[in-house]
């Protein structure tokens, strides 16, 4: 899992327990795609070091590299409302990802 492993954990091992697992899309605006990609690099492993994120993955689209998926694991739904007051997520993600965006959706799952 390289750089995407939480704390050298397996996928087994992260899902173990359930948790809420959140789902998002991104499609950059024209011609941002490579700004938001820059950015994700910057704000990622940040992410990945909060404690309560169990997995946290994002990728970019092999046909359409203007197109982003996150696959995010948290504990809870309290480690997923504090990561959204990190400073990471307001500096990277508020303040300088989404007005680069067109489309932004997000999906909320509990494992089975």
């Amino acid at each position: 899992m390289g750089r995407y492993a939480v704390e050298q954990k397996t996928v087994s091992d992260a899902v173990d327990g359930g948790g809420l697992l959140v789902v998002a899309q991104w499609e950059a605006k024209e011609g941002q795609a490579d700004n938001v990609a820059d950015i994700l690099s910057r704000f990622l492993p940040e992410a990945q070091r909060e404690p309560g994120a169990r997995l946290f993955l994002i990728s970019r689209g092999k046909e359409n590299p203007g197109q982003f998926l996150f696959y995010e694991l948290f504990r809870d739904e309290a480690a997923f409302s504090a990561h959204q007051e990190t400073s990471h997520f307001k500096t990277y993600i508020q303040g300088q990802a989404l007005p680069l965006l067109a489309k932004r959706e997000r999906a909320q799952y509990a494992l089975l």
